[in-house]
């Protein structure tokens, strides 16, 4: 069973970066796409998608700020987080879904922004 783990959360300053990671105790290449989602406090919401054919898409609130990225060596999608706002504090989720459908979250990674 694949497992998804995040990390890189923390606290930062308004206009400050941080990159989050997910890693697969298993090949990325299984995943048609993965994401991030970020839930405060409900629903989780889409915040970046990438499929398997390079294709990305970003939440309106995010794009142009926040980067998604995969290293399949290492079996890892990125979330390159930059000129962060206090409204972008939550707790960021890797989702992935497999070519039969079956989607597979993380535990998630709190992010925290604030002066």
């Amino acid at each position: 069973q694949v497992q998804l783990v995040e990390s890189g959360g923390g606290l930062v300053q308004p206009g400050g970066s941080l990159r989050l990671s997910c890693t697969a105790d298993g090949s990325i290449a299984s995943f048609s796409s993965m994401s991030w989602y970020r839930q405060a406090p409900e629903p989780r919401n889409l915040v970046a998608i990438l499929t398997d054919g390079g294709i990305t898409n970003y939440a309106a609130s995010v794009r142009g700020r926040f980067t998604i990225s995969r290293d399949d060596a290492k079996n890892t999608v990125y979330l390159q987080m930059d000129s962060l706002r206090p409204e972008d504090s939550s707790t960021y989720y890797c989702n992935g879904i497999f070519r039969n459908g079956y989607s597979l979250w993380g535990q998630g990674t709190q992010v925290t922004v604030s002066s």
